[in-house]
């Protein structure tokens, strides 16, 4: 049955989410705001033709917040001007949808309140900003919480780690799933937890509510055995995703310098899961919005495109 989908596109405002804490910093922490305005605008008038209609803003540290100044960014863009860069993006056919990523292991733009994590004083500044951004953005309907790659492995180079696991994990994604909810918003994760790798599977799909939104993400090329089956656990989470009845945004890049990946993905998608779970396809190019990115930027928008025209081209 047809439906309404999202075809969404995933750019950053803010880059400080895989570095350890600005007392620290290294390579990866962004001191200062530094996302390049000609090239934002570039790349939102470019979504369109490329048949996008949605936009999801990571927006970490780089808006003057009301709540919590204290972990904005110099040169963080005023509450002013985002709200004009959302109306100019409704206007041209976009809707701007936010991002505040709460992993552990993503949270440096929360400056000292990321070595607070499951304290009530985090809970407390995790609810002033969904408040926050959810009326920025005049309540949207999806609000994406982030939640991946919180284990030892993606902060091995860390000076200081932080890692919630079993029930701990699920207290804190229970209740900014809530906080989300009380908004209007539905959730939305990124879905790696979910990854048999991890070993959780089971547990993921039992304890996550259908009502959070997933996206489950793999860059690389997509290899079938003999017999046609696919045996790579990142493309296996979508097919027990959908076995469980979630709905999904699956996600796409070329980041890894997979052309084909937004093409093969929908390939998968059209041919073995549940269409009316498949709310929607998003890219993300993870790369930050400046000037010398701007192949890449418009690049991951086009190639989004080209697999929307070859695979759903009535949508």
């Amino acid at each position: 049955m047809k439906h309404d989908m999202i075809w969404a596109y995933l750019i950053h405002l803010s880059r400080n989410f895989w570095d350890e804490d600005p007392l620290t910093p290294g390579i990866g922490y962004h001191p200062s705001m530094d996302t390049d305005y000609e090239t934002w605008r570039q790349v939102i008038d470019f979504l369109p033709a490329q048949g996008i209609n949605t936009v999801l803003i990571d927006l970490g540290d780089a808006v003057q917040y009301e709540t919590h100044p204290e972990i904005s960014l110099p040169r963080a863009w005023s509450k002013e001007k985002l709200k004009c860069e959302l109306e100019h993006m409704r206007s041209i056919g976009l809707t701007p949808l936010p991002k505040l990523n709460f992993s552990a292991g993503h949270d440096v733009w929360l400056k000292e309140y990321s070595r607070m994590v499951s304290t009530p004083k985090y809970y407390e500044v995790c609810t002033d900003l969904i408040r926050e951004v959810a009326e920025l953005f005049d309540y949207p309907k999806l609000f994406h919480l982030g939640m991946d790659e919180e284990d030892a492995e993606n902060q091995a180079t860390y000076q200081f780690c932080c890692i919630r696991q079993g029930d701990l994990w699920w207290h804190d994604l229970y209740f900014l799933i809530e906080t989300c909810q009380k908004t209007g918003a539905r959730p939305w994760v990124w879905a790696d937890a979910c990854w048999t790798y991890f070993g959780r599977q089971e547990e993921y799909l039992a304890k996550m509510p259908k009502s959070v939104l997933q996206s489950n993400w793999w860059y690389r090329p997509l290899v079938r055995e003999k017999d046609g089956a696919v045996s790579d656990y990142h493309y296996q989470a979508y097919l027990a995703l959908d076995k469980a009845g979630f709905d999904q945004v699956p996600t796409v890049s070329t980041v890894w310098g997979l052309a084909d990946n937004a093409k093969q993905t929908m390939e998968l998608a059209q041919t073995e899961l549940t269409q009316q779970h498949v709310k929607g396809f998003m890219t993300a190019p993870w790369r930050g919005t400046y000037k010398e990115n701007l192949y890449d930027l418009l690049n991951d928008a086009c190639r989004l495109g080209q697999g929307k025209l070859a695979i759903y081209p009535d949508y």
